[in-house]
């Protein structure tokens, strides 16, 4: 790499590396540093990959949880989904779960992607009241009968408007560039010149991408809770994606009654899981209509049926959904008063603002990979009936993001446009869940077709990624691929230790399996911390 005449666009309290990675301790008024000594650096990398001649330098953001006993093994490079949510912080959180599931003996890394935190963050707007605009207009597409044309039009107008203050960034911020990146971290480590990668979500596309232009640099690589790739550069929504939504919808009532009234109150109720369910629907259709004020809150369509779909995540949020539910559907009235005060909590500026660089750096990156135009409302409509008609819950949620991606302006410098069919040096661990409702199983069995040697591991159980879904079987399966490199055999199963509303959590995992020397506590803490920054992984 060349380093000479470096321009660093963004600079953070590490210092700047150019060729190779300066690594110090964390600032640890953003991380905390009492659970692990974690480091921070920075990389300069091209701004440009597609233009030699500019030496223009990029500083990304990095972070390193280092190895917790040896030998040493190669470092792990991590992306948690997206795209457009920075990375860092959400690695720190988790450091605690990660450590013991991929053996402990690899440094972890972790970077902010163009376009998130302070990686050239794309920002189309260019005042507040614009980008409170953007964000509140960002609404579920079924929640009245005219939302739908509202989107379109708004889409049209976010699309400008990024192109009129966002084109330079917009340009640099692809996921191919992002790849790209991840490479460049590899050769700075000075290891091996080998990539290991464990990407969830979002970060399976980012995973296929740098393993399809890169293969013969894979030594180890997980794509977890898979994305259609192919759905996502070319078809104008992620239909695949939206498949198994309305399981996952369901079981939250099924396994509700399994547990009993004591773990979950809706079950409390003389109802089947059936009739559970249609409660639901008809109260959704009723605060659709008539929204019911809880205390000085509000809660409508859009509020209810965001708790819902947030919960698809993990099974974690489905004891707290559950009682909400059961408050909503039966009361009694005096228990309005906590709930209200359950919906306010947490929302302050930091998160809103928060939020409006999430919902702009998702359409820079996404609606740029993306190849897939339509000019018509007649021909996005037909793309939304064909969401609808896929999943119930999960149909109208991400429309938005489509109608602006259908209308976009904005060429990357780079796009990824070749297939995902790859002979990598060395095969892929593709993880799917039984139930996903954001992933399904099928795009990991669809994805792993075209890697030549791959294998599916299953997890059952219902939640997106195997993260969320903690399993014994899946902690022996991943330790062992990162450490010895040891595949499952085709087929394998694996079953889930801690079932819905049953509280249970990595951290009885880790217990009961005698790894990882980190408290309990430190491990849940992260987690909840997690939940309650409202950081899940995106779409």
């Amino acid at each position: 790499m060349k380093c000479s005449r470096t321009i660093f666009l963004t600079l953070s309290s590490a210092a700047l590396g150019t060729c190779a990675i300066q690594w110090a301790p964390c600032d640890p008024t953003k991380f905390n540093t009492t659970i692990l000594p974690f480091q921070c650096g920075n990389l300069a990398v091209p701004l440009d990959y597609t233009d030699p001649a500019n030496e223009q330098k990029l500083s990304l953001d990095l972070i390193k949880i280092p190895a917790a006993s040896g030998p040493k093994l190669g470092s792990i490079l991590f992306n948690l989904g997206g795209p457009g949510v920075p990375n860092l912080r959400d690695i720190s959180l988790l450091a605690p779960t990660l450590l013991p599931l991929t053996g402990g003996q690899s440094d972890l890394i972790g970077l902010d992607p163009r376009g998130t935190g302070n990686t050239i963050p794309f920002n189309c707007t260019t005042n507040l009241a614009d980008s409170y605009t953007m964000l509140t207009e960002k609404v579920f597409s079924n929640s009245s009968d005219v939302t739908l044309g509202r989107l379109w039009s708004r889409g049209s107008i976010d699309a400008s408007l990024c192109l009129e203050n966002a084109n330079e960034t917009g340009a640099l911020i692809s996921t191919a560039f992002v790849a790209r990146d991840l490479i460049s971290i590899v050769d700075a480590l000075e290891e091996d010149g080998m990539l290991r990668y464990w990407g969830f979500s979002y970060g399976t596309t980012l995973g296929a991408t740098v393993t399809a232009m890169f293969p013969e640099r894979v030594d180890k690589v997980i794509l977890d809770g898979v994305q259609n790739p192919h759905e996502y550069y070319h078809a104008i929504a992620d239909f695949e994606e939206w498949t198994d939504s309305d399981k996952v919808f369901a079981g939250i009532f099924s396994t509700c009654i399994e547990a009993g009234p004591e773990l979950c109150p809706l079950a409390a109720r003389n109802k089947t899981a059936q009739e559970l369910e249609s409660d639901v629907w008809d109260l959704l259709d009723t605060v659709k209509h008539h929204p019911l004020p809880v205390g000085s809150v509000l809660l409508d369509y859009m509020a209810l049926k965001g708790m819902i779909t947030e919960a698809l995540y993990t099974t974690e949020l489905w004891p707290n959904l559950a009682t909400t539910l059961d408050i909503l559907l039966h009361g009694p009235e005096s228990a309005l008063t906590a709930l209200a005060t359950y919906l306010v909590a947490g929302g302050d500026e930091t998160e809103l603002e928060s939020g409006m660089k999430t919902i702009t750096a998702i359409a820079g990156i996404h609606c740029g990979d993306n190849l897939a135009r339509v000019s018509t409302f007649k021909e996005f409509q037909r793309a939304v009936d064909k969401l609808y008609n896929i999943s119930r819950i999960m149909g109208d949620v991400p429309v938005s993001r489509y109608a602006v991606c259908a209308q976009w302006k904005i060429k990357p410098k780079e796009n990824y446009n070749g297939d995902f069919i790859v002979r990598t040096k060395k095969p892929l661990l593709i993880i799917g869940n039984t139930y996903d409702g954001h992933t399904p199983l099928r795009s990991a069995q669809n994805v792993s077709q075209g890697y030549e040697g791959s294998v599916v591991l299953e997890v059952n159980g219902y939640g997106h990624a195997s993260i969320n879904l903690p399993s014994k079987c899946t902690l022996e399966t991943v330790s062992a691929y990162w450490v010895n490199g040891i595949m499952p055999e085709p087929g394998k199963v694996c079953q889930v230790d801690a079932p819905p509303y049953s509280g249970k959590s990595w951290a009885d995992v880790f217990e009961s399996a005698g790894v990882g020397s980190l408290q309990k506590r430190d491990v849940y803490g992260g987690w909840q911390m997690l939940r309650n920054g409202g950081r899940m992984w995106m779409l």
